[in-house]
C-alpha cells in the first residue's frame, strides 16, 4: 500500500508540472518519506546508461530530507567507493538539475494554493509577484541576444519580488514555506526567498562547461541549457546584484568561496570548473558596481582588501587564470577613486609580494596591472623592480630596463594565438595616437619633405630612440632568437604597431634581423612559421595600400637587408605586387627618389650579408636578375643596384596614370638617371652642376662597375623602347618635344656632352664617334623636319627613322666598333628618304651613281643587317621602321628577306664559278627552290605519296615555276665559298665566319635560326600590311614546308616539352577539321575570288596536316611518360568525338589513317573508343567512313608478332561483335556503304579465323547476332562457326 501510495502521490504531482510548464524539467517530491516515482526512477537507470547517475550534492543536503534515501538498498564497499567517485564527478550537474526541481517547486505552489482556494496561499504565494522561473535557461541560450534578455528580465522580476518582500509586515508567511536551498547563516535574511534561491543558482551555475552540457545530455533542453551557461548565468549575476541593493558583498563573496570550494576529491574538469566558475563570479560583481558601492558607504571596509585577495590567490592557482583576473582587477581599478586605490587595493594582503616576484617568475599580467595602475595614479616607489623611478617614458624603453623585463614579455605567449594585453599598453606608450602620417595617396611628397622639421624635434626623436631600444632589445634581442611561439609573437607585436607607426619609422621595424627572419621561414614551406610569415606580409601590403610614403618604406626596407633578393629568397612576389601598385605621381617620384639615393649612397647596402641572400632565383619580374652571372661579375652591393637599375624602367611600366604629362614627368626622372650612370662619367668629383638644365647630377663615391654601367644603357634603350610604344597616333601639328622622350634625351645627351668636366664612360675610337655625331646631326634635323610635317604618314615615318637613329647611338656606346657602317648607312638613307627636305647634306657623302641600287633595297639590307645580334629594342625600332616603310619594298628586297629564310649552313666548296647572281635575280616568284637531296626521311618513307592535297595546294607556285629555267645553282649559292658570300651579303657572312672560326657550328646554328625567326617576324609584318599578296604566302608556305617540316632535323631529346607540343598539336587539329566558309558580307562573290579563297583555305588545311605530323613525328621520337603520351592522345579523342558527332567537323578520314598508319601506337590507344563511336555514330556516312580506321589499326597489329596481336585482338572481341551486330541488324541501303560493311566484317572473320578467336566472338554474338550475321554473309559467317 504504501508502494501505491508513493506512486500515486508523484504521479498527481508529476501531472501539475506538466501541467505547468511541459519544457521545464521533473521536479522531486515535496514529501520526506516518498520513493521516487517510476518516472523518476526511468530518468535515474537513463543516467546510469550513459555513465552519469543522479547523485545527491554534499551542499545541498539541505534542499531534499535526509530521510530520502531511507528505501535505497544497501551498497557493499566497491559499491560505495564507486558511488562516491560518481558523486564528485557529476557534482555540479547534480547541482543544477536540483536546482531546476526546487525552483519549479517554488513556482507551482503558489498556483496550487490560487486554484485551490482563490485567496491568499499560507506559502506567500499571493503575497509576492510571481518570478517566471523559465530565464535561468534563456540565460544558458547559446544566441546572445537571448541571454541579454534573459538578464534583463530576471532582474526586473527579481527587484519586484524584492519590493514587495520589503514591503510586507509579517515575513515570516513566506519565510517557512520557502527555505528551498537558502541556508540561515547565508548571509542573505534580507532578502526574498526567490531572491536567494536565484543568487545560490547563478553562483552555481557559472561552474557549469561546455563539457559537462555533452556528459549530461539527456534531451534537447539540457544541451540547450548548457551551451554558454558560465556565460549567461555570469550576466544575470550582475544585473541581479546591481539591481537588488538587499543583496550584501559580504554575503556574496562567502556565497563565492563555500559553493565553488575546490574539495580534495576534485580532480582534471571538476577543479577546473570550480576555478572558472569562481573567476566570473568575481568579474560578475566587478562589473555590477558594487564595490564602489561598498567604498562609498564604508571607506574602511575590508571588503574591497578581501576582493582583491581573493582575486590574486586565485590568479596564482593557474597560469590560464592570471590574465582574466588581473583584467578584473584593472576594471576595479578604473572605477574606484585613487583614494581607494592607494588604501586598499595597493594594501592588499599578497599584492606586493606577488608584484615583486614578477620579473623572477616572468609574470606579464603583473607588469600589466603595474603599468595600468601607474597610468592612473604616479606611484612608481610602490612597484619596486617592476617599473623604472622615477617613472618617465625614455626610462621604460631604457636599455636596462627591458633588459630586466624581458622574461615577464617573453612569457606572454601563453596566450596564443590571442596577444597578451600588456603588449598594447606598451605600444600606447611608445607611440601616442597623435603622432600619425596621413593616410593616402594626396601628398606622399609632402609627408617626404617635412619629415626632416618632424625628425628635428626632441619628442621625435625620443620616440625614435625609445623605438629603436624596444625593436633592439624585445624584438630582436628576446622574441626572434627564442622559439616558434615567440617568432610569431614577434610578428604579431610588430603588426601591432603598424596602425600608429609613422612611415619614416619603418626602417626601425623592419630590421636587418627581422628581413632575414621573414626569408629564412618563407623559403621554407614545410616550416610552422609559414603562415604566420604569409599573414604578416597580407597585412603589411593592406597597411600601404592608401599610402606612397609607407609602400616606399616597406619596399626599400625589404631590399635593402636583402640585397635585392627578398622576391627570389622567399619565392613570393611580395615586393614586385608592392611595385606595381603605384597610382599617383607623387608617390612614384618619391620611389624613383629613394631608389636613386640607395644607388648613390655606400652605407645603403646591408651591413649583415648573410650567406642564404647569395642564393638567386628568376622567380620575381621585376628587379629580377636573370643570368647576368651575378656571382661573379656583380658582388653584393653590386646586386642591389643592379636591382635599382632594372627596377626603374619598371616603376611606370606598371604605372596607368590619366594624364600624359605626368606619365612623361616619371619617365625623365627615370630617363636622366639611367643616362647619367650609364652613359657619363665626371672627372671632377662626385657632383657636377649643370647651369642650362638647372641640376645637380651626382655619382658613386666608388667606379661604377662595367657590367652595371652596361646595365644601365640596356634599360634606358628599353625605357625609350616602350615610350615609343605607348605613344599611340602620332600628333603633329602640337608641340612634339613636350611629350617625346626621344626628343628630350636627345637634348640631355647633348647638354651632357658638351660640359668640360663630363665624358662618356666609354671612349669612342674615330669611327665609332664620327658615326656618333652623324647619328646626332641626323636626328636634330629628322626632330625640327617632324614638327613641319603636314601629313600623319611622313611624321610616323620620321618619327620611326629618329628612334632608329638613337637605339643605333646607344648601341654604338653599348658595342663598340660593331655598329658605325650600319650607322652611316641608316644616315644615308634617311637623306636619300627626305631629299626634298632641307636636310643639310654632308661633303663626306658619296655622289649617287648611275647604277646605285634602290633606296628602299639598301633600307632592307642595313635593317637585315642588324637583325642577328641587335638588342630587343633595337629590333622594335626596325620593325616600326619596316611597318612604316613596307609599302615601298621593292620585290628585290622581299627576295632577299627570303632568301635568308631559306638559307642553310654548309661546309664551304670552292670552285671556278663566275656566275653572276643578279642575273637569277629577275623576278620574285620566278624563282625556283634549291634543290633538295634525293635521301628518303628516315621512318616518313610514305611522305611524298600521301599527301595529295600538299600538291594540291602549292600547284600555283609550281605552275610558275615551271615555266622558268633551272637556276637552283646561282639560286643556292652553293658554289660560292665564305669570302664570295661576305662581300655580297654582309649580314650572312657574319654567321659563316663565325661557323668557320667555331668547333661544331652550333653557335652559328642558332645563330641563323633566330636571324631566320626575325626576318619571318619582319614577312608578317609586311603580309598584315599588304593582305593581298597570296603569290608571297605560298611562296613562304613552300618555304616552311621544305625546310621545316619536311627537313631531316627536326627538334629532339629532352629539352622538347609536351607541354608546348600539345596545345601546338590541338590547334593544328582544328585547323586540319575546320570547314571552309564562304564570306556572308559577298552576295555574288566573283569566280577570282572564290578561287582565292578556297585555295588559301586548302593552303592552310595542308599546312596544318603537314604540321601534325611533324609535331607527332617530335612526340614519337621523344621519351615521353605514359601519361604525357595519354594527354596526346585525349587530344585525338576530342577531335575523333566532333568527327563522329559534329557535322560540322571537315576532317579527313585519310588523314586520320596516316596518322594511325606512321603512329600505330596512337591506334591501339583509341581503338576501343573507334569500335564504341562506330556502334553509336550519328551519321551512316561517317560510320561506315570510319571502318576504315579500324581497319588501319587492325592492319597495323596484324604486323606485329603473333602472340602480342592475338592478345589484343582477343582483348576488344567483345567491342568487335557488337559493331558487327550493330551494322548487319541496320545494313545500309545504299550498296556503296552496304559493300563496305560487307568488305570490313570480312577483314575481321579472317583475322579472327587466323587468331583462332571465332569461338569467342561466336559466344558475344549471341543468337540474334549469329542469324543476322548468316543471313547477310551466308557462307562466309558459317565457315567461321565451323571453326568453333
Amino acid at each position: 500500500m504504501g508502494s501505491k501510495k508513493r506512486e500515486s502521490s508523484s504521479k498527481q504531482e508529476s501531472a501539475l508540472e506538466n501541467g505547468e510548464d511541459k519544457q521545464k524539467l521533473n521536479v522531486s517530491s515535496e514529501n520526506a518519506d516518498v520513493e521516487p516515482s517510476k518516472k523518476r526512477m526511468k530518468k535515474e537507470k537513463k543516467k546510469k546508461d550513459i555513465e552519469l547517475p543522479e547523485v545527491e550534492n554534499m551542499d545541498e543536503a539541505d534542499a531534499l530530507p535526509a530521510s530520502s534515501n531511507a528505501h535505497r538498498a544497501p551498497l557493499n564497499s566497491m559499491e560505495r567507493k564507486k558511488h562516491r567517485k560518481l558523486k564528485d564527478k557529476v557534482r555540479h550537474s547534480g547541482e543544477g538539475q536540483k536546482i531546476d526541481s526546487g525552483a519549479e517547486k517554488m513556482e507551482v505552489e503558489p498556483k496550487n494554493d490560487g486554484n485551490e482556494s482563490g485567496g491568499t496561499s499560507s506559502s506567500g504565494g499571493g503575497l509576492l509577484p510571481k518570478f517566471h522561473i523559465g530565464v535561468f535557461k534563456e540565460l544558458a541560450a547559446a544566441d546572445a541576444s537571448v541571454r541579454e534578455a534573459a538578464a534583463k528580465t530576471l532582474a526586473v522580476e527579481l527587484r519586484q519580488v524584492q519590493n514587495a518582500y520589503d514591503k510586507l509586515e509579517n515575513k515570516d508567511e513566506v519565510e517557512d514555506k520557502s527555505k528551498l536551498e537558502a541556508e540561515k547563516d547565508d548571509g542573505l535574511n534580507n532578502c526574498a526567498p526567490s531572491v536567494r534561491y536565484a543568487v545560490r543558482r547563478l553562483i552555481r551555475g557559472v561552474s557549469s562547461s561546455r563539457e559537462v552540457r555533452f556528459l549530461i545530455s539527456i534531451a534537447d533542453d539540457f544541451i540547450e541549457f548548457f551551451a554558454c551557461a558560465r556565460q549567461g548565468f555570469a550576466l544575470g549575476l550582475t544585473m541581479l546584484v546591481a539591481t537588488v541593493r538587499s543583496v550584501k558583498l559580504e554575503s556574496l563573496l562567502k556565497l563565492i568561496t563555500s559553493l565553488l570550494e575546490v574539495s580534495s576529491s576534485m580532480k582534471g574538469q571538476e577543479v577546473k570548473d570550480c576555478l572558472l566558475g569562481r573567476l566570473f563570479a568575481y568579474g560578475a560583481l566587478a562589473r555590477s558596481g558594487k564595490l564602489t558601492e561598498e567604498w562609498k558607504s564604508d571607506n574602511n571596509s575590508v571588503l574591497i582588501k578581501e576582493f582583491t585577495k581573493c582575486l590574486i590567490d586565485l590568479a596564482a592557482k593557474k597560469r590560464y587564470l592570471q590574465e582574466p583576473a588581473v583584467t578584473i582587477l584593472l576594471e576595479i581599478v578604473g572605477k574606484l577613486p585613487e583614494e581607494a586605490l592607494l588604501e586598499h587595493i595597493l594594501e592588499a594582503p599578497g599584492l606586493q609580494e606577488w608584484l615583486e616576484g614578477a620579473t623572477e617568475a616572468g609574470n606579464p599580467d603583473a607588469l600589466l596591472l603595474a603599468l595600468k595602475i601607474q597610468e592612473k595614479v604616479p606611484i612608481d616607489h610602490k612597484f619596486n623592480k617592476l617599473l623604472p623611478s622615477p617613472f618617465s617614458k625614455s626610462a621604460l624603453f631604457a636599455t636596462d630596463y627591458l633588459s630586466t623585463i624581458a622574461s615577464c614579455l617573453k612569457e606572454s605567449t601563453f596566450c596564443q594565438p590571442r596577444v597578451h594585453s600588456v603588449w598594447p599598453v606598451l605600444i600606447s606608450y611608445l607611440l601616442p595616437d597623435v603622432i600619425q602620417d596621413a593616410d593616402s595617396a594626396s601628398g606622399p611628397i609632402l609627408s617626404k619633405k617635412h619629415k626632416k622639421s618632424r625628425k628635428s624635434s626632441s619628442a621625435d626623436e625620443d620616440m625614435e630612440k625609445n623605438l629603436v631600444s624596444f625593436c633592439e632589445i624585445i624584438i630582436q634581442g628576446s622574441l626572434l632568437t627564442s622559439s616558434h611561439d615567440r617568432k610569431k609573437l614577434a610578428l604579431d607585436v610588430l603588426l601591432l604597431l603598424l596602425p600608429k607607426l609613422p612611415a619614416s619609422y619603418v626602417h626601425v621595424i623592419l630590421s636587418y634581423k627581422v628581413v632575414q627572419g621573414l626569408m629564412d621561414v618563407l623559403s621554407t614551406k614545410d616550416s610552422w612559421l609559414y603562415k604566420v610569415a604569409q599573414h604578416f606580409l597580407k597585412e603589411l601590403s593592406d597597411w600601404v595600400v592608401n599610402d606612397d610614403t609607407r609602400r616606399v618604406e616597406v619596399i626599400m626596407a625589404l631590399q635593402k637587408h636583402s640585397n635585392g633578393k627578398f622576391d627570389c629568397i622567399t619565392r613570393s612576389k611580395t615586393v614586385k605586387g608592392l611595385m606595381s601598385d603605384f597610382k599617383t605621381e607623387p608617390g612614384c617620384i618619391l620611389f624613383i627618389e629613394s631608389l636613386v639615393t640607395m644607388f648613390l649612397d655606400e652605407d645603403q647596402s646591408s651591413e649583415e650579408p648573410s650567406d642564404q641572400s647569395q642564393t638567386t632565383d628568376d622567380n620575381s619580374e621585376i628587379g629580377s636578375i636573370e643570368d647576368k652571372d651575378a656571382a661573379g661579375t656583380l658582388g653584393t652591393a653590386e646586386f642591389l643596384k643592379s636591382w635599382v637599375v632594372e627596377s626603374l624602367p619598371a616603376v611606370q611600366k606598371h604605372l596607368k596614370l590619366e594624364q600624359d604629362s605626368a606619365k612623361f614627368r616619371v619617365e625623365k626622372e627615370v630617363l636622366k638617371f639611367l643616362a647619367v650612370q650609364g652613359l657619363f662619367s665626371s672627372s671632377l668629383g662626385t657632383e657636377v652642376t649643370s647651369f642650362e638644365l638647372q641640376e645637380t647630377f651626382r655619382w658613386p663615391k666608388s667606379v661604377i662597375p662595367s657590367a652595371l654601367s652596361h646595365m644601365c644603357i640596356e634599360q634606358l634603350q628599353l625605357l625609350l623602347s616602350n615610350a615609343q610604344k605607348g605613344e599611340g597616333p602620332h600628333a603633329v601639328t602640337s608641340g612634339v618635344e613636350a611629350k617625346d622622350l626621344g626628343s628630350y634625351f636627345m637634348r640631355f645627351l647633348g647638354i651632357l656632352y658638351n660640359i668640360p668636366s663630363v665624358s662618356l664612360s666609354r671612349a669612342l675610337n674615330s669611327d665609332d664617334e664620327k658615326a656618333f655625331k652623324k647619328l646626332q646631326s641626323m636626328e636634330s634635323q629628322l626632330s625640327k623636319e617632324e614638327r613641319k610635317c603636314t601629313t600623319t604618314t611622313d611624321a610616323s615615318k620620321i618619327h620611326a627613322l629618329r628612334y632608329l637613329l638613337i637605339q643605333l647611338l646607344l648601341q654604338i656606346i653599348l658595342c663598340p666598333g660593331e655598329f658605325f657602317e650600319a650607322a652611316s648607312e641608316v644616315v644615308m638613307c634617311c637623306k636619300k628618304v627626305f631629299a626634298s627636305s632641307v636636310l643639310e647634306s654632308s661633303g663626306e657623302d658619296e655622289p649617287e651613281e648611275d647604277g646605285a641600287p634602290e633606296l628602299m633595297d639598301v633600307l632592307v639590307d642595313t635593317m637585315l643587317s642588324l637583325l642577328p645580334q641587335s638588342s630587343a629594342p633595337l629590333r622594335s625600332a626596325i620593325e616600326q621602321v619596316f611597318k612604316c616603310f613596307c609599302k615601298d619594298i621593292t620585290d628585290d628586297g622581299l627576295h632577299r628577306m627570303l632568301r635568308v629564310v631559306k638559307k642553310d649552313l654548309k661546309p664551304a666548296r670552292h670552285h671556278n664559278s663566275d656566275s653572276d647572281d643578279d642575273d637569277a635575280e629577275d623576278d620574285l616568284l620566278g624563282l625556283e627552290e634549291a634543290e633538295e637531296s634525293d635521301e628518303a626521311e628516315t621512318g616518313e618513307t610514305a611522305d611524298s605519296d600521301q599527301q595529295t592535297d600538299e600538291s594540291e595546294a602549292v600547284v600555283g607556285v609550281h605552275a610558275v615555276t615551271a615555266e622558268l629555267p633551272d637556276a637552283s645553282d646561282d639560286e643556292s649559292d652553293e658554289g660560292m665559298d665564305d669570302d664570295a658570300m661576305f662581300r655580297m651579303d654582309t649580314y650572312l657572312a657574319r654567321i659563316f665566319r663565325e661557323k668557320k672560326n667555331q668547333a661544331g657550328g652550333e653557335t652559328a646554328h642558332s645563330q641563323l635560326v633566330l636571324f631566320k625567326l626575325r626576318v619571318l617576324s619582319l614577312l608578317e609584318l609586311y603580309l598584315h600590311e599588304n593582305p593581298g599578296n597570296e603569290q608571297l604566302g605560298q611562296r613562304i608556305w613552300g618555304i616552311i614546308q621544305k625546310k621545316i617540316l619536311k627537313a631531316k632535323e627536326y627538334p629532339k631529346g629532352e629539352t622538347v616539352s609536351v607541354a608546348i607540343l600539345e596545345p601546338l598539336l590541338e590547334k593544328c587539329l582544328k585547323l586540319a577539321a575546320k570547314p571552309f566558309k564562304r564570306k556572308k558580307s559577298a552576295s555574288n562573290p566573283s569566280k577570282k575570288k572564290q578561287s582565292a579563297s578556297w585555295s588559301r583555305h586548302r593552303l592552310i588545311n595542308s599546312l596544318a596536316r603537314s604540321s601534325t605530323f611533324w609535331i607527332l613525328k617530335i612526340i614519337d621520337a621523344s621519351n615521353f611518360s605514359e601519361s604525357e603520351l595519354q594527354k596526346v592522345c585525349d587530344i585525338l579523342q576530342n577531335i575523333l568525338v566532333d568527327y563522329f558527332d559534329s557535322k560540322k567537323s571537315q576532317m579527313k578520314c585519310e588523314f586520320l589513317k596516316e596518322i594511325f598508319r606512321r603512329r600505330p601506337w596512337i591506334g591501339k590507344q583509341l581503338f576501343g573508343f573507334l569500335l564504341e563511336k562506330c556502334s553509336c555514330a550519328k551519321s551512316q556516312f561517317r560510320q561506315v567512313e570510319a571502318l576504315d580506321l579500324v581497319t588501319e589499326v587492325l592492319k597495323s597489329h596484324s604486323s606485329a608478332t603473333e602472340k602480342t596481336s592475338e592478345q589484343f585482338l582477343k582483348s576488344h572481341v567483345p567491342k568487335l561483335s557488337n559493331l558487327i551486330k550493330h551494322l548487319v541488324t541496320n545494313m545500309p541501303e545504299k550498296q556503296a556503304r552496304r559493300a563496305g560493311v560487307r568488305k570490313f566484317c570480312g577483314k575481321v572473320f579472317q583475322m579472327l579465323a587466323t587468331f583462332k578467336l571465332s569461338s569467342s566472338f561466336v559466344d558475344a554474338l549471341e543468337e540474334d547476332g549469329c542469324a543476322a550475321c548468316q543471313s547477310q554473309f551466308g557462307d562466309t559467317f558459317l565457315a567461321l562457326k565451323k571453326q568453333v
